[in-house]
């Protein structure tokens, strides 16, 4: 099973260069096993081009590295963080795609224009506070870091809202498995750059109409969804 868990970390990780989401080294992702306390997650600097299942990093939720040759990846502190916090999801992918990473350096949430963003989330991409010295200079900065999440999802769902924005960093996602953790990362680098295109045509554009966020959003997610075939995941 834990090879398994590599496999799919691996292949999550690969395919974030594949989609465009990745410039060098810059971007990881982790797969858990909520039933063994682990996950598996890139290892730390190695290039895209080079990494192979077995490299990925065994952690358990404890932060304590239980197998792998290479140091984990600089971010796991962070992934651990939100495994801990979100029991529901399986898997975390952390980018600095272009345009979703422009609006977390502006510290500025991304709205939402059109359906295409209402089919992922149901509001805007929310960005968290900015890091004060001491979380970022006390040595537990990348705990620190999912703290910060955490603090911005008080009062939001994270399956209605599978991601967000870290002030100056860069976004986080995750859903059910990290494959799915992956297509939010693609949607909201996507979503990110029509919303910054949106607002070049209509600098005051305003949020799309509530009705219509609700319809699109709740037709793929919540007991009365329709989208798709009867089984399969959303």
């Amino acid at each position: 099973m834990l090879t398994e868990l590599k496999r799919e970390a691996y292949e999550a990780n690969v395919a974030l260069p594949r989609h465009g989401l990745i410039n060098l080294t810059f971007g990881n992702a982790s797969a858990v096993d909520r039933a063994r306390g682990i996950f598996a997650i890139k290892p730390s600097g190695v290039d895209y081009a080079a990494l192979k299942p077995a490299n990925m990093v065994l952690v358990d939720l404890e932060g304590k590295k239980v197998e792998g040759k290479l140091n984990p990846s600089s971010d796991t502190p962070t992934h651990r963080r939100l495994f801990l916090a979100f029991q529901h999801i399986g898997g975390v992918v952390h980018t600095h795609s272009s345009h979703a990473t422009a609006f977390a350096q502006a510290g500025r949430a991304i709205p939402i224009f059109g359906t295409t963003h209402a089919d992922y989330f149901n509001g805007d991409i929310p960005v968290t506070r900015k890091m004060t010295p001491k979380e970022i200079g006390g040595g537990a900065y990348e705990w620190e870091t999912g703290n910060v999440i955490l603090e911005c999802f008080k009062n939001l769902d994270p399956l209605d809202f599978p991601a967000v924005l870290v002030n100056r960093h860069a976004p986080f996602t995750w859903g059910k498995s990290v494959a799915k953790a992956v297509e939010v990362a693609v949607a909201v680098e996507c979503i990110a750059h029509m919303a910054f295109m949106s607002l070049q045509l209509d600098p005051k554009l305003k949020a799309i109409e509530p009705a219509l966020l609700a319809k699109h959003f709740k037709r793929k997610h919540g007991p009365g969804a329709y989208y798709g075939q009867p089984g399969a995941a959303h």
